[in-house]
């Protein structure tokens, strides 16, 4: 089975490298179009869940998508803060494992751990760089993609992140803030003696 998709990819490879040798400059105006294309416009979806989904609407798609294992309610944690829910699910065959996180009934975190003895990080990586263009951080724990409203990341071990930019930095505004208030709880409390 490793030997066919080696081979497919061998060959995919000559394919395309035979059609860049074509001409050089239709190349290069391909690769420019394709990059302006493709700029700034990051997935919020993948396999029919999408960042901002209700939780309903999310329990809906993991018990008919053949990726999951979801066994429905009893995967959905719910939070000490009363407006966040966890969704876990095992995986079959791509998936080994997927979270999502949603706050205030909008999913704004979902993450894939990837079965690494079906799908390598290199392919993830080149799979992403061909659609998206180069990341804006690489570094050997994480690639990162990123525009205004989404970063999409693939991080070691082989797990693929897409967050909502703006619930997420809403929370981190909120805990800044909460992190201060308690900062000036307790100097208050310290000059009371």
């Amino acid at each position: 089975m490793k030997g066919v998709l080696l081979g497919l990819l061998i060959f995919a490879g000559i394919c395309e490298a035979q059609e860049a040798a074509v001409s050089p400059e239709t190349a290069a105006a391909a690769t420019e179009e394709a990059g302006t294309e493709s700029e700034g416009a990051l997935p919020r979806e993948f396999h029919g869940i999408g960042l901002g989904m209700n939780l309903n609407d999310l329990k809906a798609v993991l018990e008919k998508n053949g990726l999951f294992d979801f066994h429905g309610d009893r995967d959905v944690s719910y939070l000490p803060s009363k407006t966040e829910n966890l969704v876990e699910s095992s995986g079959r065959s791509f998936v080994r494992r997927a979270f999502f996180q949603l706050r205030e009934d909008a999913l704004f975190i979902m993450g894939y751990m990837l079965n690494t003895a079906l799908v390598d990080h290199y392919s993830i990586y080149t799979a992403f760089v061909k659609k998206y263009g180069d990341p804006v951080s690489l570094n050997p724990h994480e690639a990162v993609w990123e525009n205004e409203d989404t970063r999409v990341s693939i991080e070691r071990p082989l797990t693929v992140k897409y967050i909502d930019k703006k619930i997420f930095n809403s929370i981190i505004g909120e805990s800044k803030l909460s992190g201060a208030v308690e900062l000036e709880l307790r100097r208050e409390f310290l000059d009371d003696f």
